[in-house]
């Protein structure tokens, strides 16, 4: 799929003129599924923002568990912080499914275009959407029972049954596979989704999901 980036909604509202001088500070590249965008530690050199596919982003425990703190789907600023306070990425991403991403050169993105006041908007936007993110990720943690993390995950992302495996997803929950696999076969017996061949789920009763994690 061929992208422009007066499509990209970041800059829409951008003269001809700035769409042309960060064409020339940018590119897109594709992803495949469990390709890594950048580790947990790396030096930020680009701006990143995700165009197609779904990314995950997490942590990694001294054991070596990824820990999973948030997915990203389009269209979103990725790993943004780190740029703007000059440090090394918090955190790992990785592609769930293959997507493409649009690099733009952070440094002359900067010198550029930050009296843009368009631009800086979006950019406060997406902060704000992170700090939300961070939010969530803390009363997942330590408020939602492995149900409740089951149930909200297929109200809200149901469609990535269909893309990605079983043990992907629990990872993602920070749940063991058994866990998953009971819950959603508990889920089944209710009545409150179904799950066919192709491993799509079909959500037969959204108010019973919500009021396990509610």
């Amino acid at each position: 799929m061929g992208y422009n980036l007066k499509e990209i909604p970041f800059f829409s509202k951008m003269s001809e003129e700035n769409i042309k001088r960060l064409s020339s500070i940018s590119f897109f590249k594709k992803y495949h599924a469990d390709e890594l965008l950048f580790y947990e530690g790396d030096e930020p050199k680009y701006l990143y923002i995700l165009l197609d596919g779904v990314l995950r982003l997490y942590k990694t425990s001294p054991k070596g568990q990824e820990i999973y703190i948030h997915q990203f789907v389009p269209t979103s600023m990725i790993g943004e912080l780190a740029n703007f306070e000059n440090i090394k990425f918090p955190a790992s991403a990785k592609f769930i499914t293959s997507g493409t991403i649009l690099k733009i050169e952070y440094k002359k993105l900067e010198e550029d275009f930050f009296k843009n006041p368009e631009i800086c908007m979006q950019i406060i936007r997406s902060l704000t959407t992170k700090v939300k993110i961070l939010s969530n990720v803390i009363h997942q943690e330590m408020i939602l029972t492995s149900e409740a993390k089951v149930a909200q995950f297929i109200n809200e992302h149901s469609e990535l049954f269909e893309n990605i495996r079983n043990n992907q997803i629990a990872a993602i929950l920070n749940v063991s596979p058994e866990t998953l696999s009971r819950t959603l076969g508990k889920l089944k017996k209710d009545g409150i989704i179904s799950i066919d061949k192709k491993h799509a789920v079909t959500i037969h009763d959204t108010e019973a999901l919500k009021i396990l994690y509610s």
